[in-house]
């Protein structure tokens, strides 16, 4: 799916790092949050309460969750799952649009 229909947008962005992570907040028809964003070229940690889905949709990255030893690539089309409760570094050498789905 390229797009989302009948969504209404928060209008003030998420702006992380100093802005090299910004997104913005999606609610769907059925009051589904996501967040639609992109990261700029950086290494970054995230902490997570709910556990979440990165979807990548643009660019790629590598990932490395808590807890694991290897970084993992990423790219278009692929997504991630993070644990609630933790966290992941994330690298990005070009700019990585992504979807986070949340629960």
């Amino acid at each position: 799916m390229s797009q989302y229909d009948n969504v209404s947008v928060v209008k003030k962005a998420n702006v992380y790092f100093d802005g090299k992570c910004v997104s913005h907040t999606v609610v769907l028809a059925d009051g589904t949050k996501k967040t639609v964003g992109v990261i700029l070229p950086s290494s970054l940690t995230f902490n997570t309460g709910a556990p979440e889905i990165m979807e990548g949709v643009g660019g790629s990255c590598r990932v490395k969750l808590k807890g694991e030893n290897e970084w993992k690539t990423y790219g278009d089309g692929q997504s991630f799952n993070v644990p609630g409760n933790s966290s992941f570094e994330i690298a990005c050498d070009e700019p990585y649009h992504y979807v986070c789905h949340f629960g």
